[in-house]
């Protein structure tokens, strides 16, 4: 089918980009610079090993310095232990069967550790990504003959625009009193649904919840195993803990991001070392171990009755170890058939433990961040989906800008909801943000259709405060500078934390530091970030509340909220170009995230030749909310 085979091309497309930039960073790169790139734990120590299924071992790793770096080193992630005296010749792959903090589990493809794995200077490399991309293939071509041979292909047909969704006319009506309106609307969708339902849920409109109460109501109804997948395990750790914390069983799996106590509960380590039958496949383990000690015992030159012996041993432990295995599938088999709700990420969702699973309904949610292909791989185990997000936010990450031209920057969100609106309810209703500042992104995005719950709709950082800034440089000779591939401007960054500064005084006056309000500084840039950063570590004013400022890039803060959001346009030039402003989508997610108070800084001059900012100045000049940058800076 032509709609999967365009998908397959894209797909490749990006995964040669992908590994392109993974070589670059590898191929001719010192374990320090594969260290700072995040791509290398250096040094490690071994601070454990077990046999594991399938005769292979398992072994624990901590890094011991550079602990600060982040990295890529995550859960089921291709990785290589190697010794750093030899690394071409002395290493031996596997799989990252855990990751916690800085210490993880590597699955090693051998049953016993190497002899140089004795000799200290050891690391990890994590290695290109094939497995997912694997999925994603695999995933689109079984979609496709399912499509063309008519079997288990009403889904994929109506995913694809072939088919309609249906609607099941006697409702189960399951009155929900926390919910808005709205939000019951979309719950009483979702179970009315045969085979698709959409929740468009805009900044602050209570996606989550209505979410969360939704898989309860079907749970409640239908008494069937939901999987609910994400894009990132950020995500999926959200909702693992709010399904739970609402008395569901949740089964967590695959690694979690956060290790948070109550999270760790749920996830399939913690209640398998709690299942009734791991006592006897510990002492099973136990045996094998033993057994493989001894022999171990017999060295090189040993005779043949002691060679029939070592033989023997051996054969013992692995007949063990089969059991061992067969323990460990029947505890996994227990949990998961017990389990009403089973979390992962979209890759995730075809873990060993659930490969084989078919659900009657999978939720995805953050929809609007999830690349296509990686959607189909639970949706193959479905005859119904719930999509929840809002594609008017940041798209997912694309490495290739081919394969983003050409349509893999497209979610099946966004061509569910232009296909079949029948299905879409748009959450309208929003607790976030002063109206004034939730004004702007509902006339561009939502059709005017937002509004402001009366909570929130006229709350303000102080009485008489504005909640609305823009604050025009033009004229100012704040001029941007490049630096590599990103942009900055430090006057700008030097005025944006004076203004802070001068705010921060006036909320002192009235506010204790308990109550002082949260602050986020952000840009589109990383290098601006970085001066903005450097500018608050050097201003001993803004110092004595540095744990309530949070600086960072726009795409680190979607699904995030603060009381005072200051953006940093950064660009400025006479040519009117704007780069990474033009996708208004990542200012959607830069202007929704203030509660209070909303201040940008920018340049008329550059950015009047977009109608979208064009506009935007209009909206604040009819909330008086514009001034010119010069008024401080003569003050």
């Amino acid at each position: 089918m032509e709609y999967f085979k365009q998908l397959l091309d894209l797909l490749k497309t990006e995964k040669e980009e992908d590994q392109n930039a993974y070589l670059k960073l590898t191929e001719s790169a010192t374990v320090a610079e594969r260290r700072a790139n995040g791509l290398t734990w250096y040094p490690i120590a071994i601070r454990g090993s077990e046999m594991s299924r399938g005769d292979y071992l398992t072994v624990e790793l901590e890094r011991t310095t550079h602990q600060d770096i982040n990295h890529q080193l995550r859960f089921g992630a291709a990785a290589v232990l190697f010794s750093n005296h030899d690394p071409k010749t002395d290493r031996v792959e596997g799989v990252i069967s855990h990751s916690a903090g800085n210490k993880l589990k590597i699955t090693l493809r051998t049953d016993e550790l190497p002899d140089w794995a004795r000799d200290g200077k050891l690391g990890v490399d994590v290695l290109f990504d094939n497995n997912s991309y694997d999925e994603m293939q695999q995933a689109l071509k079984t979609a496709a003959a399912r499509v063309e041979h008519k079997e288990d292909g009403q889904l994929p047909r109506i995913l694809t625009g072939l088919a309609s969704p249906t609607f099941h006319p006697d409702t189960f009506t399951y009155a929900i009193p926390a919910l808005n309106t709205r939000q019951q609307q979309a719950v009483d969708q979702i179970l009315s649904a045969n085979e698709l339902a959409i929740v468009h849920g805009p900044p602050g409109t209570g996606k989550t919840t209505t979410l969360v109460q939704a898989i309860k109501a079907l749970i409640k109804r239908d008494h069937q195993q939901i999987l609910v997948v994400a894009p990132s395990n950020t995500a999926v750790d959200l909702l693992s803990e709010k399904l739970a914390d609402e008395g569901l069983n949740v089964l967590r799996v695959g690694n979690p991001a956060r290790v948070s106590e109550r999270l760790t509960a749920l996830t399939l380590d913690n209640k398998m070392a709690e299942h009734h039958s791991m006592k006897e496949l510990k002492n099973l383990k136990k045996q094998a171990n033993e057994y493989k000690k001894m022999a171990h015992k017999y060295k090189r030159d040993f005779g043949r009755a002691e060679q029939e012996q070592r033989k023997a041993l051996f054969n013992e432990a692995y007949k063990i170890m089969k059991e061992v295995g067969n323990t460990e599938e029947y505890i996994i088999d227990d949990l998961v058939d017990k389990a009403q709700v089973i979390t992962a990420t979209l890759v995730g969702s075809n873990h060993h433990t659930v490969r084989g699973r078919q659900f009657h309904t999978v939720v995805i949610d953050e929809a609007g961040q999830a690349l296509e292909p990686a959607c189909w791989i639970p949706l193959l185990k479905a005859k119904k989906v719930i999509f929840a997000g809002d594609h008017c936010q940041l798209p997912p990450t694309i490495k290739s800008t081919v394969a983003a031209r050409n349509g893999l920057s497209t979610t099946l969100l966004e061509k569910c909801v232009a296909a079949h609106p029948e299905a879409v309810t748009l959450l309208e209703e929003q607790y976030r943000m002063n109206e004034q500042i939730m004004g702007y992104s509902s006339q561009v995005f939502y059709e005017g259709k937002l509004i402001a719950h009366p909570s929130v709709a006229t709350r303000v950082i102080f009485e008489g405060e504005a909640p609305l800034a823009f604050i025009d440089t033009a004229g100012c000779g704040f001029d941007e500078k490049s630096e590599g591939t990103s942009t900055t401007n430090p006057e700008e960054a030097v005025f944006l934390i004076r203004h802070l500064t001068l705010l921060v005084e006036q909320i002192a006056k009235s506010d204790s530091y308990s109550d002082f309000p949260s602050v986020a500084i952000i840009s589109p840039y990383k290098q601006q970030v970085y001066i903005l950063k450097d500018l608050l570590l050097n201003s001993s004013e803004l110092q004595l509340y540095a744990d309530k400022i949070s600086v960072n890039t726009i795409d680190s803060f979607q699904g995030q909220e603060r009381d005072i959001v200051y953006i940093s346009l950064t660009r400025s030039n006479t040519e009117g170009t704007i780069g990474f402003l033009a996708d208004i989508r990542r200012m959607n997610v830069a202007m929704t995230r203030a509660r209070k108070k909303l201040v940008v800084i920018g340049d008329s001059a550059t950015l009047s030749r977009s109608a979208f900012y064009s506009d935007f100045i209009s909206y604040a000049e009819k909330h008086e909310s514009w001034s010119s940058a010069w008024e401080y800076i003569e003050s």
